[in-house]
């Protein structure tokens, strides 16, 4: 039986993974803080008490901004406090609760992308809104064997972080999960449905370590497959727990 072999979360719209060994699932939500706060364009029309979703080309992310993946990002949801690291050196930090500190992250990257922004950036937030590439909140599940197998393709080893997903799993053939559109499983005790499978773009092509865009992953996968899909977006269906050495059951009764 196939079982879940990484849990992450992105506090932060295109920044680090946050790696969790066990996390509670609530029916309809995301994983707890995942994609819970961006970092919005000067012209990004976004309003926090009635917030909608927007495409993500109106935040900053790695599609356009690759720059992004040479920092490393920290949020304490404990304290509130944002850190920002380049090359093991604290380089910025801010309480995203005070104003003062927001100000301090937003200024930070208006000088380390500079015209990359269109106009002065800002951190956007608003309660239970999740900065999702689709409008719906989703984890997106990543099957280890079809990244194993893309490898073969391109003949060389992808980071499976390149894809930014909250669950990995491992145990099942490749592309198996591309056929479960509509599909029920469970991950841990949660109860899950497949919402839609996950086109990928440019973002896929920068290198997690390097800050490089060193793959072609969208058009290697057009070229070879037919299709740019890898991986699943997941709805939560019936609460429950999952962990790190789950299993991921296709065959439960609901």
């Amino acid at each position: 039986m196939p079982i879940i072999t990484q849990i992450y979360r992105y506090p932060f719209k295109g920044m680090s993974p946050e790696a969790l060994r066990r996390v509670s699932l609530e029916v309809g939500q995301p994983i707890h803080l995942d994609r819970n706060f961006a970092l919005a364009h000067g012209t990004t029309q976004f309003n926090p008490e009635a917030p909608q979703h927007l495409p993500k080309t109106e935040f900053l992310m790695l599609l356009k901004n690759e720059k992004l993946a040479a920092l490393t990002t920290v949020y304490d949801d404990s304290t509130g406090i944002f850190h920002i690291y380049q090359q093991g050196q604290a380089v910025a930090q801010g309480d995203l609760q005070e104003v003062a500190g927001q100000q301090a992250i937003e200024l930070f990257f208006l000088n380390y992308l500079g015209s990359e922004i269109r106009g002065q950036p800002k951190i956007v937030q608003a309660p239970e809104f999740m900065f999702s590439d689709v409008k719906e909140k989703v984890l997106s599940c990543i099957n280890l064997a079809s990244i194993r197998e893309l490898e073969q393709v391109l003949g060389v080893a992808v980071d499976p972080l390149r894809f930014r997903a909250n669950v990995y799993f491992d145990g099942l053939p490749a592309w198996q999960e591309l056929d479960w559109v509509s599909r029920e499983f469970r991950l841990g005790t949660a109860n899950m449905r497949v919402l839609k499978c996950i086109e990928r773009c440019a973002a896929t092509n920068v290198n997690p370590q390097t800050a490089i865009r060193d793959l072609s992953i969208p058009s290697t996968l057009m070229n070879t497959y037919g299709h740019r899909q890898l991986g699943i977006y997941a709805q939560v269906i019936g609460a429950g727990e999952m962990a790190v050495g789950d299993h991921l059951n296709l065959n439960y009764t609901s």
